[in-house]
């Protein structure tokens, strides 16, 4: 069968890596547009979160390219993504598609769970096959992130704007295009050569601004209006906090000890503000900036999707981390109406004022 997923950033490639090892016939569903995005809000509830409205226009999107099967995430706990699963195939199924849902509750299984849906997927009962696909997977969601980090080093100190962007693409279209380890990990290199040729000013003076919140709409650049790239062009060196090599390392991968991920340290963090989990990535927000005013960072921006739950809480905490850590925080809350104009005069507004802040506190350093 022919079996599709959401995209949330470029985690297809780690996705579609998986699929290709396995020799399965898959689709990814065009990029996340506008069209997208109509097209899920019109068969979603009005209330619900971002995320989901993308989710079902990618679903959608993927069933009217040929899609058969559709590979879906469970979870428990107090975020809605719990919902999402069977939420999104109740609506599919009164639409009047008569497609395969496919669920890993990646919480509850792990590994096994990944096992079980790639090998209803794809066809493919060999486990030895299914194990290296796997790690195919978890392998490029890693060099994925770091891809990124260097891409945000590189961008906020180039010479010529818009070389890094396209070095960046060039780098993901060789980890896309590879199917082994070995492959990966020649890519990989590759792509950071790539990177590195890119010419820079590496004595630029450039702000250092955190990106954390709601994992979705900090990864996917459609959700946050490619905030990291409007940042770039504005010399700013981001550092995306919360990433989905955190998620697999967590929940996935089986050696890593919860207290050495980054949820777990940041669940350390956050206990002098909040004594409990309330779901979603609430706790990582609140650590996140902690450790980003505790590391004399320039400013931290907290990415929430419309009525999310979790993270609406800690917004409302974060207003505490800024007094007592002396860092500016923004926030800034997405849904459909989200308007770039507006977005961008906000971000220019943040970064202006981190900058001011900065220099001040180098002024006072500098007179003492």
């Amino acid at each position: 069968m022919k079996v599709s997923f959401a995209h949330m950033g470029n985690t297809y490639i780690a996705l579609a890596g998986a699929l290709k090892f396995l020799g399965a016939e898959f689709i990814v569903p065009p990029y996340t547009t506008k069209k997208t995005l109509n097209l899920g809000s019109k068969h979603s509830p009005e209330v619900v979160c971002l995320p989901y409205k993308l989710v079902m226009g990618n679903y959608l999107e993927a069933i009217e390219a040929g899609a058969d099967a559709i590979l879906m995430i469970d979870s428990p706990g107090t975020c809605r993504l719990g919902q999402y699963s069977q939420s999104a195939r109740t609506a599919i199924k009164d639409l009047g598609h008569n497609v395969e849902f496919i669920n890993l509750d990646l919480y509850k299984g792990k590994m096994l769970e990944l096992y079980r849906g790639f090998k209803k997927a794809t066809g493919n009962s060999n486990p030895i096959d299914l194990a290296r696909a796997i790690n195919v997977s978890l392998l490029k969601i890693d060099m994925l992130d770091r891809l990124d980090e260097v891409y945000s080093y590189v961008r906020a100190r180039e010479l010529i704007k818009g070389t890094a962007r396209k070095a960046h693409n060039k780098a993901l279209k060789l980890l896309d295009d590879a199917i082994t380890n070995s492959q990966c990990k020649t890519a990989l290199k590759e792509g950071l050569e790539v990177l590195n040729r890119v010419p820079v000013d590496p004595n630029r003076d450039v702000l250092n601004i955190d990106i954390t919140g709601e994992i979705f709409v900090v990864i996917d650049k459609f959700s946050n209006m490619d905030i990291e790239d409007e940042l770039g062009k504005r010399g700013v060196h981001v550092h995306r906090k919360i990433r989905l090599s955190n998620w697999t390392n967590t929940f996935i991968k089986p050696m890593t000890k919860f207290e050495d991920t980054h949820e777990g340290k940041m669940k350390v963090l956050a206990r002098d503000f909040i004594k409990r989990d309330v779901g979603g990535d609430a706790l990582e927000s609140i650590g996140d900036t902690i450790y980003a005013g505790n590391n004399k960072s320039d400013g931290v921006i907290h990415l929430l999707p419309f009525t999310c739950m979790p993270e609406i809480i800690s917004q409302n905490i974060l207003s505490n981390v800024t007094r007592e850590k002396n860092i500016p925080v923004l926030s800034l809350i997405l849904d459909e109406f989200s308007g770039k104009a507006g977005f961008i005069t906000r971000l220019e507004a943040f970064v202006d004022l981190a900058k001011r802040r900065r220099d001040s506190k180098v002024r006072v350093k500098q007179a003492l």
